[in-house]
C-alpha cells in the first residue's frame, strides 16, 4: 500500500466557554490513500464540521497530527498553510460561499487568480469544468440567478478547478431536494472516477455515504 495521503494522529480540540472547557474530539485517527473516498457520519453536533475544518487547516487542533503527504501541516507557516489550501485542497461548504457580485465562471476562477494563474488558461479551465457539473448554459448568471443545486455544482466546480489531491466537502447535499442531491451524488463519484480526487464527506445522507464507499462514525469525540 502507498504511503497515506492524509493521516490524522490522535487528534484533539477543546474549546474554551464561559462555563469551561468543552472537548470536541479526542483522539481521532484517519488514514486516507490517493483517490479514496469516505464519508464521516455521525449525530448533529458531535465535532464532524470541526474534524473537517481542521483536516483543511480552517482551524487548529488542540492536540495531535494532521500529516498531508507526509507533512505535517501545523507544522507549517500560515503563508505555507495558505498555499497548501490553494494547491492540494478543495472544501465544499454547506452553504457554498459563494460570492454573490460575481458571476458563476467569475467564482469558479477565483482559486485561480489567488494562485495568480493567466486569465485565459484559467477561463478556460472554468469552462470546462463548469459544462461537465451541467452548466455550460449558465456562465454568466450571478449567484442569486442560480437554484439552490445549481449554486452547490458551481462550489463543486470551484472546489476542483485547479484538480486538487483532496476535496472536503461539509453537508453537500443537506439543503438540496432529493433528486437535486442525488445529482450532487452522482457529480462527486464521477469527479472521484475521472480526476482521482481523494474524498472525505461530512453528511447525514445514507445513500451518499453507502456510495462512497468507506463510512466511519464520529461519536464520543472519536471515529
Amino acid at each position: 500500500m502507498s504511503e497515506p495521503l492524509l493521516e490524522v494522529r490522535n487528534l484533539s480540540k477543546t474549546f474554551t466557554t464561559e462555563q469551561g472547557d468543552l472537548p470536541v474530539l479526542s483522539g481521532v485517527n484517519l488514514s486516507l490513500q490517493p483517490s479514496e473516498r469516505v464519508a464521516i457520519v455521525g449525530q448533529s453536533g458531535v465535532g464532524k464540521s470541526t474534524l473537517l475544518y481542521i483536516l483543511g487547516a480552517l482551524d487548529r487542533p488542540t492536540g495531535g497530527e494532521v500529516r498531508f503527504e507526509g507533512e505535517d501541516l501545523f507544522a507549517k507557516s500560515r503563508e505555507a498553510l495558505s498555499q497548501f489550501r490553494n494547491h492540494s485542497l478543495g472544501f465544499v461548504f454547506q452553504f457554498h460561499h459563494l460570492l454573490p457580485e460575481f458571476d458563476a465562471l467569475e467564482n469558479v476562477m477565483m482559486p485561480g487568480r489567488i494562485r495568480g494563474m493567466a486569465r485565459s488558461e484559467l477561463s478556460d479551465r472554468a469552462r470546462e469544468i463548469l459544462g461537465e457539473v451541467g452548466l455550460a448554459a449558465r456562465l454568466h448568471h450571478k449567484v442569486g440567478k442560480l437554484s439552490g443545486g445549481e449554486r452547490q455544482r458551481v462550489a463543486v466546480a470551484r472546489a476542483l478547478v485547479l484538480s486538487p489531491s483532496l476535496l472536503l466537502a461539509d453537508e453537500p447535499t443537506g439543503n438540496l431536494d432529493a433528486e437535486t442531491g442525488e445529482r450532487i451524488e452522482a457529480l462527486l463519484l464521477s469527479m472521484n472516477a475521472s480526476r482521482g480526487t481523494a474524498m472525505v464527506v461530512v453528511t447525514h445522507n445514507e445513500r451518499l455515504a453507502d456510495e462512497l464507499g468507506r463510512c466511519v462514525t464520529l461519536r464520543a469525540g472519536t471515529l
